[in-house]
C-alpha cells in the first residue's frame, strides 16, 4: 500500500468508525451470532493475491460488526466502562501510524519523555505526591504481576541473582481479598508463590477487606515458619466496588515490612474527582497502585497506569541492559525498558496526551460526575421499589441489584436471576452482567459508557422491570 493509497483508503476508515460511533445506539448492544458464525464465513487460507480494500470494508461491516458487543453503546451497562474517546483513538491510530519502538530513550527520546510528562500529568490529577513515578503497562493483570515479581525480590533479596525461590527456606505468602480481581491470583501464580501461599482475607458487611483479619492471618504465618511478602487490597471490587480501607492495610504491611499493592484499575479514574479522594486515604502507605485509563477515565484500550513510590525496586528487578541499547545519556534519561516486562513499548502515551489535551480536565470530571448521579438515580429507583433489591452500597458507578419474587429462594431465585440477565442480553436493548455474591447470582449495572445519558438509564429501569415478568 502506497503513501497515497493509504491516504484514500485511511478517509474511509475513519468515516467507518465515525459513521459506527453515531450509529452506534440503533444497533443491538450484545452480538446476536452463534459460535463459529465467522469462521464458516471466511476463506480457509489467506488469499495468494491483493483484494480490493473496499472488499475489505465491505467484510467488516457484513461480517465482523453483526460478531461485536458494543461497548461504546449507551445502553452497555456490562463489566465495566471500557471508553475509547475519539480523541485518544486518533491518537492510537498515530501510534500505530509512526511505527516507532520505545526500546531506550535513544530509540525514541519523544515517545520515552511524552510517557514520562503525560504519566506526571495524570499522577497530580489523580491526587498522588511527587513521590510517586509511573509507566504504561498493557493492562492490570500485568501490572500486578510486576508488583508481585517486585516484592517477591525485595522480601528475598533480591533471589533472582541468586538460586531464585528455588533457593528459598521459607514460603513467600501473598494477602488478598476474598473479592479480589482473578487476576490477582493469576499473577501471583504467575510470580512463583503457588497456590498453596494465597491467603483470601475475609471481608466485612461492605465486602471490603477486615484489616484485623489480615493482621490475624499475618501473624499464623510468621508463627508457622512462613514468610510474609505482599498484599493486595483494592480500590473499587470487581463484583461490588467495594474499597479495601487502605490506611489500616498499609499500616499492617508496613509493621511486617509486607510490599503494598492497590488494584485501582476501575475506580482509580475516580480520583481525578477531588470529592472521591477519601476512597484513597492511605494510599501514600502502599508500595504500587495500578490505574486503567482505558477503563472509565475514557482512553483507548489499552493503557494500564502503574505508579511506584521507589522505582528502584522496579528498575532492580527488570533492567536489562544490552550492549547494542546502550548510549553515552543513559545515566540522565529513563529507560522503560526497564520499567516492565517487555523489551519494547509501543507509543501508548500519544492517546492519553490526545485525550487529555482534546477533551480537557474539566469535560472528563463532568462525565464522571454525570455517571456517579445517574447510578445514584438508578439505586433510588431500586430501593424504593417492592421486590427489587440493592445487595452493596454504591460506592461508584456499578450496583448488585436482584429482583426478589414472594416466596422465591436458594437455586430457584438463582435460576430466576439468570434466566432475565440472559432474556435482556439477548434482546439486544441493553448489557448487565450476571455474577456472584455471597454464593448466589445477582445483576451487575455498570453506568459509565460515553454516550451514556440519564434517559438511557431511566429507559434501562423500565427495561428491566419488564422483563423479570417475561
Amino acid at each position: 500500500m502506497t503513501p497515497e493509497q493509504f491516504r484514500q483508503y485511511g478517509h474511509q476508515l475513519i468515516d467507518l468508525i465515525a459513521d459506527y460511533r453515531q450509529g452506534i445506539a440503533e444497533r443491538p448492544v450484545m452480538a446476536q451470532v452463534e459460535p463459529g458464525y465467522l469462521k464458516s464465513a471466511l476463506p480457509d487460507a489467506a488469499p495468494q493475491k491483493a483484494e480490493p480494500f473496499e472488499a475489505i470494508l465491505d467484510d467488516v461491516n457484513h461480517l465482523l460488526m453483526p460478531g461485536l458487543s458494543h461497548w461504546q453503546h449507551p445502553n452497555f451497562f456490562g463489566y465495566f466502562p471500557s471508553n475509547g474517546t475519539l480523541s485518544s483513538v486518533l491518537g492510537d491510530f498515530l501510534s500505530t501510524g509512526l511505527g516507532v519502538l520505545g526500546l531506550s530513550w535513544q530509540s525514541s527520546p519523544a515517545l520515552s519523555e511524552l510517557e514520562e510528562t503525560t504519566l506526571d500529568w495524570l499522577r497530580q490529577l489523580l491526587g498522588l505526591s511527587a513521590q510517586w513515578s509511573g509507566v504504561i503497562q498493557d493492562t492490570a493483570s500485568t501490572s500486578t504481576l510486576v508488583a508481585l515479581i517486585c516484592a517477591r525480590e525485595r522480601a528475598t533479596e533480591y533471589a533472582l541473582v541468586r538460586g531464585g525461590l528455588q533457593a528459598e527456606a521459607k514460603p513467600l505468602v501473598v494477602y488478598v481479598s476474598a473479592h479480589a480481581h482473578s487476576s490477582v491470583d493469576k499473577a501471583a501464580l504467575l510470580a512463583g508463590f503457588g497456590r498453596d501461599n494465597i491467603r483470601l482475607i475475609a471481608v466485612d458487611e461492605q465486602f471490603a477487606m477486615r484489616p484485623e483479619a489480615l493482621r490475624e492471618a499475618i501473624v499464623q504465618d510468621l508463627a508457622a515458619g512462613n514468610q510474609p511478602c505482599a498484599v493486595v487490597a483494592t480500590t473499587g471490587t470487581t463484583a461490588t466496588t467495594a474499597l479495601d480501607p487502605l490506611r489500616s492495610i498499609g499500616e499492617i504491611a508496613q509493621a511486617h515490612g509486607l510490599w503494598l499493592h492497590v488494584d485501582s484499575a476501575m475506580a482509580g479514574s475516580a480520583m481525578i474527582l477531588p470529592e472521591c479522594r477519601w476512597m484513597w486515604e492511605g494510599i501514600e502507605l502502599a508500595d504500587s497502585v495500578v490505574v486503567n485509563a482505558h477503563k472509565w477515565l475514557g482512553v483507548a484500550f489499552d493503557c494500564s497506569i502503574y505508579y511506584v513510590r521507589d522505582p528502584q525496586h522496579l528498575i532492580r528487578v527488570m533492567s536489562t541492559n544490552p550492549s547494542y541499547l546502550q548510549s553515552a545519556v543513559d545515566d540522565e534519561v529513563k529507560n522503560l525498558r526497564d520499567w516492565g516486562i517487555p523489551l519494547g513499548r509501543r507509543f501508548r502515551a500519544l492517546k492519553l496526551w490526545f485525550m487529555l489535551r482534546s477533551e480537557g480536565v474539566e469535560a472528563l470530571q463532568q462525565r464522571l460526575r454525570r455517571d456517579l448521579e445517574n447510578a445514584r438515580w438508578l439505586a433510588e429507583q431500586v430501593q424504593a421499589t417492592a421486590q427489587w433489591a440493592l445487595l452493596a452500597p454504591v460506592q461508584l458507578q456499578t450496583l448488585c441489584i436482584r429482583h426478589c419474587p414472594a416466596g422465591l429462594d436458594g437455586e430457584a431465585l438463582d435460576t430466576h436471576t439468570k434466566g432475565w440477565a440472559q432474556r435482556l442480553n439477548a434482546s439486544g436493548d441493553a448489557y448487565v452482567t450476571p455474577a456472584t455474591l455471597d454464593g448466589r447470582w445477582m445483576v451487575r449495572v455498570s453506568v459509565g459508557a460515553l454516550p451514556t445519558e440519564r434517559e438511557h438509564v431511566e429507559r434501562l429501569w423500565e427495561r428491566l422491570q419488564q422483563i423479570v415478568n417475561d
